[in-house]
């Protein structure tokens, strides 16, 4: 299939690009990478009046270190990330992580902004920005704001950004240098999206043992303190949090992330700084 028919603009600079969706009442749509844009207007299950491009806005595309934390554009593609050529926060889970998305060719296009912003709840990144505590900033006629990451994922596919904003930047807080992690994907084979996504960081020194629960109905289940599962594996608490996350116990869906669950833990129990 082919798109509808629409508009198209490629504005330079961020705020052009605010004027152009603020100008549209609601009927534009912003194009970061394509990549999941890009198949949804050739099924026409996306039909915007006027497509925005914003893939020639330097600015999304610039990183800022601070000393505590580390700011991404939005227009970092994955294939960046996978390479090292911008700066890691992570200490190595983000490289690992965007070594796993689809193939290289949709990595090299895809943004981290993009895929934030469209929130599939199979997506790595949500999940990922979720672990890590991450922030949104957005900009739009109102001015910029920064939503956290807990409140930036409304449901699949909805988010906090409205129509006539413009997701700048993630910004996402250092790991410290003994802080180890896990992440572990359950899908069919590469390039397809998770079933069951899990995943643990343990920065102990600045008192963040944090676990995540996702490829779930909505939002990923976050686990602020999940100190005692790293600890210690415990088999009625892993039950307790998968059950709050709103997987009933004996689907598929259930076994599937008690299994990722499960393995996320071990994987981080044996970390040795290469991935888990």
């Amino acid at each position: 299939m082919k798109p509808a028919p629409f508009d198209y603009r490629r504005p330079d600079t961020v705020d052009a690009a605010i004027a152009a969706l603020a100008g549209s009442g609601g009927f534009a749509k912003a194009l970061g990478g394509g990549q999941s844009l890009g198949p949804m207007l050739n099924l026409r299950l996306a039909q915007p009046a006027e497509l925005i491009d914003l893939r020639g806005i330097a600015a999304l595309s610039e990183c800022r270190e601070e000393s505590a934390s580390v700011q991404l554009g939005a227009g970092i593609t994955h294939a960046q990330i996978e390479d090292g050529t911008i700066p890691d926060p992570s200490r190595g889970l983000m490289p690992w992580v965007a070594r796993g998305i689809a193939y290289r060719a949709v990595r090299n296009r895809g943004t981290l902004g993009g895929s934030l912003v469209h929130a599939d709840p199979a997506a790595d990144w949500i999940n990922v920005m979720a672990l890590l505590d991450a922030s949104c900033i957005v900009a739009g006629p109102r001015g910029q704001r920064e939503i956290a990451q807990r409140d930036w994922m409304a449901g699949a596919f909805t988010t906090a950004l409205t129509d006539d904003e413009v997701l700048l930047a993630v910004r996402i807080a250092r790991l410290g240098p003994g802080a180890r992690w896990s992440y572990y994907k359950v899908n069919r084979k590469p390039g397809e999206f998770a079933e069951a996504i899990c995943a643990f960081v343990d920065d102990a020194a600045q008192g963040r043992r944090r676990a995540v629960i996702g490829a779930i109905d909505g939002p990923p289940f976050v686990i602020a303190d999940a100190g005692a599962l790293i600890d210690r594996w415990d088999e009625t608490l892993a039950h307790h949090h998968l059950c709050v996350a709103g997987l009933e116990p004996g689907t598929y869906e259930y076994q599937l992330h008690a299994v990722a669950l499960r393995r996320a833990a071990a994987a981080l129990a044996v970390f040795t700084g290469e991935g888990a």
